[in-house]
């Protein structure tokens, strides 16, 4: 799959590289030495999946129109009415209008970071950056906090993340697919697939051998930090790649096919299709990238032609198939990109540059009552109007809300210095009302 580039030279990149089944034992333990699930927390929301717009969406052409804005903030396209009254979207987003009941519009979220990295760092993690410290991201704090199957990673990303374990520990990353799936085809992710001809009883003989290997090296193992624990890991490597439901999980041909007419043919959509697989099976965190947002230039051309199609298709696709399958209740969807781009049209480029000071973000399921829009930006969507808005703490802490996680809750780094999950935010109220 090709790297998608922001206009600061940011990459899509995986994190962390699963290595497969080699020829002398399970490279796959050295992933789940890193991805063990934490304590149970009990909340409405048992799973997420969090959307990646990187790059940063514009609101104004998206989910914060402007149509009585002067010519030089309006932009080229026009609002529609939802299926719910009084709310209006972007024309080019139809299928969302006629599910807007089922998700809610946070307008008016604002913050000062209109760098890429730093930006992708904030709103994947609800907390502002620090150059002394790492936070971890959304995906590694639910993989501490809720449990997986065994046969099961807690944190996948599709194809890839921004996030990252942080001061968590690489114990907590996430498996990385490393590609998108493709329609009707059975999807392989390298370290959980039997390529090659190798079968589970070649498995089960390697997993013999490397069990004789522990008990030889378990001296050594005592005393290394970074090997404690590796039986443990190794075993549900063996557990994860000998295991029929977690291949099947990643499988999307097996879905039915009146199930997969909800979603488009393109790698956006089908990752969407793979993400409700993921979690009907019991992963309680995917991500999915859909980049391509960074439009300085010809941002309407973009936008019609290209990202809001396959956003509309893939998001509308997502909440629709959670609700049949009877998971949107128990599934928080959250979608969003890095900032909003200025309100204020570059002429010169026909587009809009990086503005962090207003932007909107998505929220859906768990708890979260769908249909409504809070917050509001003001008339000319430049800053949210009552000047102070949402922060990205304030949504993560409504997140991690949805599932049963106090915000609040501290951990403790390498060194023991105490850190809150997040540390500023503040739940969003008016969400679940």
């Amino acid at each position: 799959m090709a790297i998608s580039r922001t206009c600061d030279g940011m990459k899509r990149r995986d994190v962390l590289k699963v290595g497969a089944i080699g020829a002398t034992g399970l490279t796959l333990a050295n992933y789940l030495q890193w991805a063990q699930a934490g304590q149970v927390r009990e909340g409405r929301a048992k799973a997420a999946i969090f959307i990646n717009l990187t790059g940063g969406p514009s609101h104004m052409d998206t989910f914060d129109l402007k149509p009585n804005a002067p010519d030089e903030y309006r932009g080229e396209f026009k609002p529609i009415a939802t299926n719910v009254p009084g709310i209006q979207i972007c024309e080019h987003l139809p299928k969302l209008a006629q599910c807007m009941d089922k998700f809610a519009i946070i307008r008016g979220v604002s913050h000062t970071l209109a760098a890429h990295r730093l930006g992708q760092e904030y709103v994947n993690t609800g907390n502002r950056p620090l150059p002394s410290l790492e936070y971890p991201g959304y995906g590694s704090v639910v993989a501490k906090e809720l449990p997986a199957p065994r046969e099961l990673p807690p944190f996948v990303a599709i194809p890839n993340t921004n996030q990252r374990p942080g001061f968590l520990g690489v114990r907590y990353a996430p498996l990385n697919t490393g590609a998108t799936p493709q329609p009707g085809r059975p999807f392989s992710v390298r370290g959980i697939a039997l390529a090659n001809g190798l079968t589970v009883a070649e498995v089960e003989r390697r997993q013999s051998l490397l069990r004789d290997l522990d008990t030889a090296f378990r001296g050594f193992e005592k005393q290394d930090q970074l090997l404690d624990g590796l039986d443990r890991f190794t075993q549900q490597a063996y557990d994860m790649i000998t295991s029929k439901k977690a291949r099947e999980a990643f499988d999307i041909s097996k879905e039915d096919p009146r199930f997969r007419e909800l979603f488009g043919e393109d790698g956006f959509n089908q990752s969407c299709l793979l993400a409700t697989r993921l979690v009907e099976a019991g992963v309680r965190f995917v991500t999915v990238t859909l980049g391509g947002w960074d439009t300085h230039r010809n941002n309407w051309e973009t936008l019609k032609n290209r990202n809001l199609p396959t956003l509309d298709s893939g998001l509308a696709g997502l909440l629709r198939g959670l609700e049949a399958k009877g998971l949107l209740d128990s599934t928080t969807v959250f979608v969003t990109g890095e900032f909003g781009r200025t309100p204020k049209i570059n002429q010169q480029r026909v587009g809009r540059d990086h503005y962090p000071r207003c932007m909107f973000m998505l929220l859906a399921g768990g708890g979260i009552r769908g249909g409504q829009v809070v917050g509001e930006s003001n008339e000319n969507a430049t800053l949210p109007a009552d000047g102070k808005g949402f922060s990205p703490d304030d949504v993560a802490a409504s997140f991690y809300h949805t599932l049963g996680i106090d915000h609040h809750k501290e951990y403790h780094t390498s060194t023991g210095r105490p850190i809150m999950i997040v540390r500023h935010g503040n739940v969003i109220p008016q969400l679940f009302g």
